[in-house]
């Protein structure tokens, strides 16, 4: 009898860890927006740290054209780049509708036509399997087949361990209910960043305050006893610029704005300009390219390939600012008086092929992240297929390769 116990006891036992290592996992995607490659090194948050060295990381995490926050949070979650899923920068025009999409018009981000692609809570869905989003471009779609089961209007006064609060209740939901791939937002330090520069007292606090929304989090996933994996990532990093009148390009000094052919949408560190009349663009080039100082000036035709930018959502011409340099819309006299000159900012947007510093992130680990890996540089595309790898989906067509990210995968 005792050594059928055994037995029985041993097969329990064997069934048991057999069914553990035949859960679905979990994927946890954590964007600290604006969150520069170099910040760990730089401001040595120690919650970053510890949790870096379970894990794997890359040296950075190159987003997609425009470093921009909308585009690249979106890139993230469907593995297109912007001029493939449409959402071209945070402010851009549409020439089929003939308006201006803006990250702060409530109708518009919920509109469905503006977001192209699969993305990964959708891909869940399909998928029988459930998803939550606490903000994440993309995810308050009025389409309901196209959002997370779970998710919130985006509010950023919402405090954000309310946020982490609700990402460790929704793993404690009842296995049918409990979502796998979950996404969580958090604007610093993007915010301090630019206010004060990516080198400030300001920054470094910030980041900190990551740092300790960090270590809680993952003091309490670990107490779920769940296989989860977590994956931190930024959607750019930040470059820092000096309030000078040098710096700064005045649009409105090159381009004629009562011009009804002419439609301008500024990032700051891009502006879009479409013409509708081909032969006033040829013109408006021509006077963009004869004023050429601080910045440069594309057409549409000569976009540099590695944009992934041939979307009739660019601009007909796109004017670049420098690095150092940003374009202001408005009159010069007007900002000379408001100015502080000398006092740092900061700035993101630009190339990221020319501008390191508009790096962001990527840190792993879970039960299915390698530990002790260092990877090279990567596009933020490649980082898709390894969330739909883990989660065992299957993977659409998109600008992200499986292989990319393979070196850190455990099975």
């Amino acid at each position: 009898m005792k050594s059928v116990l055994f037995c029985l006891f041993f097969l329990l036992a064997g069934l048991s860890s057999f069914a553990q290592q035949k859960e679905v996992p979990y994927v946890i995607l954590v964007s600290f927006d604006g969150f520069r490659y170099d910040y760990v090194t730089n401001f040595d948050p120690p919650n970053f740290r510890k949790f870096i060295a379970k894990g794997s990381q890359a040296e950075a995490l190159i987003p997609s054209f425009p470093s921009k926050t909308f585009p690249n949070h979106y890139t993230l979650v469907t593995g297109l780049s912007p001029g493939n899923h449409g959402l071209v920068d945070n402010t851009f025009y549409d020439p089929l509708r003939k308006e201006i999409y803006k990250m702060s018009d409530k109708v518009k981000v919920t509109d469905p036509y503006y977001y192209g692609g699969v993305p990964l809570w959708q891909l869940a869905k399909m998928n029988g399997m459930k998803s939550a989003s606490y903000f994440w471009v993309g995810s308050e779609m009025s389409e309901e087949s196209r959002r997370p089961d779970y998710y919130f209007p985006f509010d950023d006064k919402v405090d954000p361990q309310k946020r982490v609060d609700q990402v460790i209740d929704w793993l404690k939901l009842p296995a049918a209910e409990r979502p796998h791939f979950i996404t969580v937002y958090f604007s610093f330090p993007d915010h301090e960043s630019h206010m004060y520069g990516p080198n400030s007292e300001e920054a470094k606090l910030a980041v900190l305050r990551a740092d300790t929304l960090l270590g809680n989090m993952m003091k309490r996933v670990a107490e779920t006893s769940l296989p989860v994996n977590v994956m931190l990532v930024s959607d750019h990093g930040m470059h820092e610029i000096t309030v000078d009148t040098s710096t700064y390009i005045f649009i409105d000094e090159l381009v004629d704005r009562k011009n009804p052919h002419v439609v301008l949408a500024n990032g700051g560190t891009q502006a879009h300009l479409y013409i509708s009349d081909r032969s006033k663009r040829d013109s408006v080039y021509a006077v963009l390219k004869r004023n050429e100082k601080n910045y440069t000036v594309h057409n549409k035709e000569n976009f540099p390939a590695h944009w992934h930018y041939q979307n009739a959502r660019a601009g007909d011409l796109i004017v670049i600012a420098r690095p150092l340099h940003y374009i202001r819309e408005g009159s010069r006299e007007r900002f000379i008086k408001s100015m502080k000159p000398g006092t740092k900012k900061g700035e993101h947007g630009y190339d990221p092929v020319e501008v390191p510093e508009v790096r962001g992130i990527f840190y792993a680990q879970g039960p299915h992240i390698k530990s002790g890996i260092m990877l090279p540089a990567f596009q933020n595309i490649h980082v898709y297929p390894l969330v739909a790898k883990i989660l065992g989906l299957p993977i659409p067509v998109i600008d992200g390769k499986e292989g990319v990210l393979d070196k850190i995968y455990k099975k």
